[in-house]
């Protein structure tokens, strides 16, 4: 019956439709084919076409880009300690890591992280430096490199493992439970940093002593997530890191002569300052400005030193982080200042640099400078977690840490306020919104590139603002020549030239497009601090950034996402024609634009009239959702002299010489 019916409407139905088009397809004049006119690449059928998310919303993670109700992650909290010989370089220590298994997953083995491998001469990162040299691995150093693990307890039991380049596997004696199970693991080992540890680590000479960066400096749990399983990628140099959060206990035993800081917060102040210092300290803690704590004049004076011993251990304690480092060195100035929060939580900013570097074009300023980042980041977007912000010069370019950074022991004014903002601009990305930096690092190069235009743009009245005007048609030029990858490439999988304009700029960019000409500020900065409120010591992936944009803003930014992250499309967009109404400016004008290239955005375009009238239209980015070719009708009552398209270049269109329609007469 069922079957006879639709037998019958479905002719019926197929004779509307024909009638229908039939209607519409009445034949037109056809004018002759302008040949002169460049063939548009542009389909909107890619632009705004559906299915952008390939996957449903799930218990895990929502459709609407936040956590889902059973969202979980592990846990590793860690117990540290490490013994600096400051003649050798040597570092030996232990750990005791309480692994906690929140997955609905047993587990019969466990990975974990040896960085130091890279510095080996067998490495994967070593095998894949070309001949010019890289950034991402020693300058060529040959040394006794690596991690020597001298032993490893689950439990107390001696386990196997099984190290394979920069990746460990140990092997658990039983099953570790789903849903909450513990396991402890202990591990003995020891190592020596290379003098230059892939831009994130090293050993600065200085006239007072070594200065010693410390980090990828014990073995890390692996992340164990709901999107990979285990995140085992091995670290080649190129990608960053994709840490488990937890509490961090970390004791460094060094010379009696050295100044140590680390993540976090110190325990044992009096054991390893001066009753002055400690004076000092107190003074800084409640200052707006700069407090010496150890001048440079005191840097070579033994009484700068308590006495007695000839190594002192430092204590250190952070919570609820990703990873901890630390430095150490005999030749360290020491100043200080308090942090207003917004919460009125107490904190503290720290620089620790040697005499090379003092002065007041330089590292004189840097506890300013780490001072008012982190305060007007607390304020704009989240406020800062830990109860000290340390950063110390060295022989790093600069590398984030939580609670710490590491800079260069040159940079001086605008550089090193850009170089400390940025890198304690890293505690929103990635040490609060915890990304995969492996797989996605524009989530944290690129995210904390754009708010540092923000806090650049306030610090000081402007002090360091940039006063050249941009210019997106030149940056739109560059940020999606044909030789690029998308910026949704792992980071070892780009062309290291690329690094800098696809982990860092062209995201930092793509924000400010979305704030400043899509959706505004207002709705930008709402949806921006959902996501990173949402997120907080969590791991997102791409699409619940996407999501969260999305449905804060209310949105659809799928037609941007593809053209700006996805893909590597270009922006043309030309003025082809102006024709008037019967031939009669008075009746108002026919203004023709061509969207040439693959990408979509909101059109801006600036209409001149022959009086010197000038007016501004914009239209939003759904003019292209079936078109290739627009015609606007203007109501102009007079001659129209010019039309341009992005009068003030605020839009990435890489062609402008098409961008402006003039008058013959």
């Amino acid at each position: 019956m069922k079957f006879k019916l639709l037998a019958g409407i479905i002719p019926a139905f197929v004779a509307i439709i024909n009638v229908s088009q039939a209607q519409q397809q009445t034949p037109q004049p056809v004018a002759a084919t302008d040949t002169s006119k460049p063939v548009s690449k542009y389909n909107y059928r890619d632009a705004f076409g559906p299915y952008f998310y390939t996957k449903n919303g799930n218990e895990n993670r929502a459709a609407d880009g936040q956590p889902g109700p059973k969202y979980w992650q592990n846990r590793a909290d860690y117990q540290l300690a490490a013994t600096l010989d400051d003649k050798t370089n040597e570092i030996t220590g232990s750990e005791t890591v309480t692994y906690t298994n929140n997955s609905p997953q047993k587990l019969g083995f466990l990975w974990m992280q040896v960085e130091q491998n890279l510095f080996k001469q067998d490495s994967r990162g070593t095998a894949i430096v070309p001949l010019t040299g890289s950034r991402n691995w020693g300058r060529g150093q040959v040394f006794d490199a690596g991690d020597k693990i001298k032993s490893i307890k689950v439990d107390g039991v001696e386990v196997k493992y099984l190290i394979t380049d920069t990746r460990m596997q140990v092997f658990l004696p039983k099953e570790l439970a789903a849903n909450g199970g513990k396991v402890k693991v202990q591990i003995e080992w020891s190592f020596t940093p290379p003098n230059y540890g892939s831009d994130r680590m090293g050993v600065l000479d200085t006239k007072n002593g070594k200065i010693f960066q410390i980090a990828q400096w014990y073995p890390r749990m692996c992340v164990y997530d709901d999107v990979m399983g285990w995140n085992t990628l091995p670290y080649t140099g190129p990608g960053e890191f994709y840490l488990e959060y937890g509490d961090f206990d970390l004791s460094i035993t060094a010379p009696a002569n050295h100044i140590v800081f680390a993540s976090g917060e110190l325990q044992n102040p009096k054991e390893v300052y001066t009753s002055e210092q400690q004076k000092r300290w107190a003074q800084a803690a409640e200052s707006e400005k700069t407090v010496l704590i150890r001048t440079a004049a005191e840097v070579t004076d033994p009484a700068s030193r308590p006495a007695g011993k000839s190594t002192l251990t430092w204590h250190f304690k952070i919570k609820n982080a990703r990873d901890a480092s630390w430095a150490s060195s005999a030749a360290f100035i020491v100043d200080a200042a308090k942090m207003d929060l917004p919460s009125g939580k107490k904190s503290i900013a720290i620089s620790a640099y040697p005499v090379e570097s003092d002065g007041n074009d330089a590292w004189g300023r840097s506890t300013e400078y780490v001072k008012k980042s982190i305060e007007y980041n607390s304020a704009k977007w989240f406020e800062y977690p830990y109860p000290a912000a340390t950063a110390v010069a060295g022989i790093v370019g600069g590398m984030e840490y939580p609670g710490i950074v590491f800079c260069g022991s040159k940079a001086k004014g605008k550089g090193l306020w850009g170089v400390n903002d940025h890198e304690f601009g890293h505690t929103w990305f990635p040490m609060i919104v915890g990304s995969n930096e492996r797989l996605y690092g524009w989530m944290d190069e690129g995210f904390n590139t754009f708010i540092n235009g923000l806090s650049t743009a306030d610090f000081n009245n402007g002090e360091y603002k940039s006063t050249r005007p941009s210019d997106m048609h030149m940056t739109g030029a560059r940020f999606t020549a044909p030789d690029l990858e998308p910026v949704l490439t792992a980071p070892a999988d780009l062309k290291e030239a690329h690094t800098g304009t696809l982990l860092y700029a062209k995201p930092s960019v793509g924000l400010v497009l979305l704030r400043e000409q899509i959706l505004g500020p207002e709705r930008f900065d709402r949806a921006f601090r959902t996501y990173i409120e949402r997120w907080a010591y969590k791991h997102p992936t791409p699409d619940d950034f996407f999501r969260t944009m999305e449905n804060v803003s209310g949105e659809s930014l799928q037609w941007f996402w593809r053209g700006w992250f996805i893909n590597n499309w270009r922006l043309d967009v030309a003025v082809s024609d102006v024709k008037y109404v019967d031939g009669d400016p008075t009746k108002g004008a026919l203004i023709t634009i061509d969207n040439l290239d693959k990408m979509a955005m909101p059109v801006i375009l600036e209409i001149k009239t022959k009086s010197g009238k000038t007016e501004r239209i914009k239209y939003p980015v759904e003019i292209w959702e079936r078109f290739a070719t627009r015609t606007f009708k203007y109501p102009s009552t007079e001659p129209i002299e010019s039309v341009t398209y992005d009068p003030d270049n605020v839009l990435p269109d890489y062609n402008p010489a098409n961008n402006v329609w003039k008058s013959k007469e």
